[in-house]
């Protein structure tokens, strides 16, 4: 008599689902690349298109409205329509857009081009954390699953300012957008086959005054922050949009409070995990944006590496994120939970943030970047899990790509705040020192050291919240024992 053998089927089962995983963080992957490898190709634009200095920033800013603010909306409506059928379609915008984006003649081209990558992009992150929640349910192996998604995320822009240097060195600029054709359509292809089908909610009521305007609040925020710096953080047109924004806001959370079938259910924020989380977030990546940002300045402008010599300086940082990543941070989690870890690691990024606020003139790699940038990435592979754990596991399912969305417009609004708000205090602190008669490589460093300390003190502040995280039992839960309800 021939018995059933469920564990072949359990097998394969088990290989579908983390060849799907692979399959949604090279689409991921896709996405944080663009955030860094077109910034080392603005040089070669700004020549190429005849773009003055003002409206270069177009190139950067048109693609952050549109991903900022579209983010939560995406989220919502892949619990809505379905998880992977939104994935498809923020995939196929992305590409399609790449496309525009490589063959642009002109700047009006690339900049309308870069918004509508910026939709696909929003879209594609939305929904990709919900489907990994929706194929890992067990709790070691969605630690581990976690694991492997944050160290895409985290460390894949370090990975585009190389490619960037390299495809814009041996070929053109056109081809840092291009680079996302043959991807883009390899994942589209993959992901047919191997992501489940997800359906939607059981209805499909869209609340349309709440989407337009927290859609239209969160644009207007994004606008105000990246646009601060130049226009000025008092000026009537920065203030303005802020007042605007914090209207709409008000409006969204008065529709909310009222509608039937609210976009984002207010309930939702009495999560205690989920909002220390977004809190966390907005912090940390306030931390880690402008830290990327900065020291990758204090590279070039003070020590004077060229674009692959910076690239190859954050390699140690993804390596040591890798190493936490995909294996260590999963296996602390299911040890100690998500709590420690998490503050744990903020505070070890906190640390190699601190390296950083050195910032010698005549700096040496092995002794003032190394150390920090090893420190930054141990604390970053450790923390990154957690932290999306929190977010993520009180939420039921129907909500899972609204979480998500929150958490990544948590993220994104931190990092755009933080890095504004950081770059500020180092060209002021630079232009101080200047006055004072410093040299130019001193006064930059002068300023960095301002930008390091205070994103130090952000690190410090979101460990501080990572201890107010409630103990869940799934994340503590032996990878041998079920969680006991």
């Amino acid at each position: 008599m021939n018995l059933p053998t469920p564990t072949d089927s359990s097998v394969s089962a088990r290989d579908g689902r983390w060849l799907a995983l692979a399959v949604l963080c090279l689409g991921v992957l896709m996405i944080v690349l663009d955030t860094t490898i077109v910034n080392v190709a603005l040089p070669s634009i700004r020549a190429d298109l005849e773009f003055s200095e003002s409206t270069l920033a177009w190139v950067v800013n048109a693609y952050v409205l549109t991903y900022g603010g579209f983010l939560l909306l995406g989220g919502r409506l892949g619990d809505l329509f379905g998880h992977r059928r939104l994935f498809l379609l923020g995939l196929v915008l992305f590409t399609v857009a790449s496309l525009a984006c490589g063959l642009a003649g002109s700047r009006e081209w690339l900049v309308v081009a870069r918004g509508i990558q910026g939709l696909g992009g929003a879209v594609v992150t939305a929904v990709a954390l919900s489907l990994i929640m929706d194929l890992f349910t067990e709790p070691a192996e969605r630690a581990k699953a976690m694991g492997v998604y944050g160290f895409v995320c985290a460390g894949g822009g370090s990975v585009g300012v190389l490619l960037g240097g390299l495809l814009v060195s041996t070929l053109n600029w056109h081809w840092v957008f291009l680079v996302n054709l043959p991807i883009g359509l390899a994942v589209f292809a993959l992901s047919l086959r191997l992501l489940p089908a997800t359906r939607g909610g059981s209805g499909r009521h869209l609340d349309v005054g709440g989407a337009l305007s927290i859609t239209a609040a969160l644009i207007l925020a994004v606008y105000a922050i990246v646009g601060g710096n130049e226009a000025g953080w008092l000026s009537a047109r920065t203030l303005g949009m802020l007042a605007g924004a914090a209207v709409l806001l008000a409006l969204f959370l008065a529709i909310e409070a009222r509608v039937r079938v609210p976009l984002v259910p207010l309930k939702l924020f009495r999560l205690r995990n989920l909002a220390i989380a977004n809190l966390v977030g907005v912090l940390w990546a306030g931390a880690m944006f402008a830290w990327f940002f900065l020291s990758a300045l204090y590279l070039q402008r003070v020590l004077g590496y060229g674009p692959m010599q910076v690239g190859l300086a954050f390699l140690p940082a993804n390596l040591v994120m890798a190493g936490c990543s995909l294996g260590l941070s999963a296996r602390i989690v299911m040890r100690w939970g998500i709590r420690g870890p998490l503050a744990g690691g903020l505070l070890v990024a906190a640390i190699g943030l601190a390296l950083f606020a050195r910032a010698p003139v005549d700096g040496h790699f092995a002794v003032d970047v190394l150390p920090g940038m090893v420190l930054l990435g141990l604390g970053a592979g450790i923390a990154f899990n957690p932290v999306l754990l929190a977010a993520m596991n009180d939420v039921e399912p129907r909500d899972s790509g609204l979480a998500s969305g929150v958490v990544n417009t948590a993220f994104m609004m931190g990092g755009a705040l933080g890095l504004a708000i950081l770059a500020s205090l180092a060209a002021a602190r630079n232009g101080a020192l200047l006055e004072a008669g410093a040299a130019s490589a001193a006064a930059l460093s002068g300023g960095y050291r301002v930008a390091f300390l205070a994103g130090t003190g952000f690190a410090l502040l979101a460990a501080a919240l990572g201890l107010l995280l409630r103990p869940h039992r799934n994340a503590t839960a032996s990878p041998m024992e079920p969680a006991v309800p």
